[in-house]
């Protein structure tokens, strides 16, 4: 394989994304504006660890395909000439328009995006919560950029950019931008109507960087009234790996009303509306406007314990990213563990009456990782913080 980049840009650029993050609470705080509630940050950047850390598993098997595609079957010998960068840019947006198209219309794909639409909330953390099982489909899309022969380089360099930028829209600090650059681009304006689950916002705006494609294919919709934000039935937990399954256990056992496999099967393909998703007994639309989200563990004090768990968890999550654990073994270990870890913080803020008796399990294997990772310094440091943490759990 030719030579690729180690590490993903989108790694390297997990310190901006909290320096916006911060900077967009401390603004939103100024301005007497509730954009962020704990419970829901967290869950939000816990799916985006549990995203990252299928990423570090698969990427290079989805890679190998785009690489495999392009040297077997690539059409054009494109080079690198600014005008190839050009159209690579506009190729990798149609591409993501028409998969994010395809996530909405299919069950099937809309289990593995609708992660990202089911936060309540609007702000740059929602950004980062990712479906886990997104990649795994996207890269079909992309297939025909390899034959036409984009370079895997430049393909790769590009996706990670377009990825950036699409972090970008997902603020209420911004209003409207200069209507020269609402035409052409995506922006908060735009985006905030994608993530609208109300009936005049379904379903639209499906842009990368490139509101043109909307506008093309007739998906676009402008912002009006102010969205409600998560999806028309609300998924209810912190759980990160339920916000992952729990639309496709629903499509499961919708399908058990069916008796042949075809109309089984047939469930998979049909949109969200086939389960009747958004819609009361006789096809009457789910009022949304002016619900109250979801805020289960309110009040139960375990905030910054809870945050004190996630920052050990993307801590481990970006040694990983970054190669610090290197062999496979410790790396499923480390992985396993920090997903846990993101688990039992979302228990404990829904208040489930297992989540203490989980969470100081987990602890107390924290030596034995720490023993993986860094020998019997690394066990007497995950000693020391799993005395540290149950004490602190316990004494809350």
């Amino acid at each position: 394989m030719e030579d690729l980049p180690s590490v993903d840009i989108i790694a390297y650029a997990i310190p901006g994304f909290f320096a916006l993050i911060f900077f967009e609470a401390w603004l939103a705080h100024r301005q007497n504006k509730k954009l962020y509630r704990l419970n829901d940050s967290i869950a939000d950047l816990s799916c985006g660890v549990v995203n990252q850390l299928i990423g570090a598993f698969t990427t290079v098997l989805l890679v190998a395909v785009y690489v495999w595609t392009y040297r077997n079957f690539g059409i054009l010998d494109l080079g690198f000439s600014w005008w190839v960068w050009g159209l690579c840019f506009v190729g990798v947006d149609l591409g993501y328009y028409w998969a994010h198209r395809s996530y909405h219309h299919h069950n099937l794909l809309w289990g593995a995006h609708v992660p990202h639409h089911s936060s309540e909330e609007y702000n740059f953390t929602v950004a980062l919560r990712q479906g886990a099982a997104e990649p795994l489909v996207s890269w079909i899309f992309y297939q025909p950029l390899a034959l036409l022969g984009f370079p895997p380089v430049m393909f790769l360099t590009v996706s990670a950019l377009n990825t950036l930028y699409q972090f970008l829209p997902h603020t209420q600090a911004v209003d409207k931008l200069p209507p020269w650059y609402e035409a052409v681009m995506n922006t908060p304006s735009h985006h905030r109507v994608h993530h609208g689950c109300d009936p005049k916002y379904l379903d639209r705006n499906y842009a990368g960087m490139f509101i043109v494609w909307d506008k093309l294919f007739g998906t676009f919709q402008p912002e009006e009234e102010p969205p409600t934000y998560g999806t028309v039935e609300p998924i209810n937990s912190w759980n990160p790996v339920w916000a992952n399954l729990e639309f496709h256990l629903k499509v499961w056992k919708f399908s058990q009303r069916y008796d042949t496999l075809a109309e089984k099967l047939d469930l998979w393909w049909l949109g969200p509306t086939a389960l009747a998703v958004g819609n009361a007994g006789g096809g009457k639309p789910i009022e949304v406007a002016g619900r109250e989200r979801y805020d289960a563990g309110r009040g139960s004090g375990l905030g910054p314990y809870c945050t004190a768990q996630f920052v050990v968890a993307l801590a481990a999550s970006v040694g990983l990213l970054f190669g610090v654990v290197e062999p496979v073994g410790q790396q499923l270990a480390v992985a396993l563990w920090a997903v846990l870890t993101l688990v039992s913080i979302g228990a404990l803020f829904e208040d489930k009456p297992w989540a203490e008796q989980v969470d100081a399990l987990r602890q107390l294997a924290l030596p034995i990782f720490g023993f993986a990772v860094g020998g019997w310094i690394g066990a007497l440091v995950g000693a020391a913080l799993a005395a540290w943490f149950i004490r602190w759990l316990m004494a809350r």
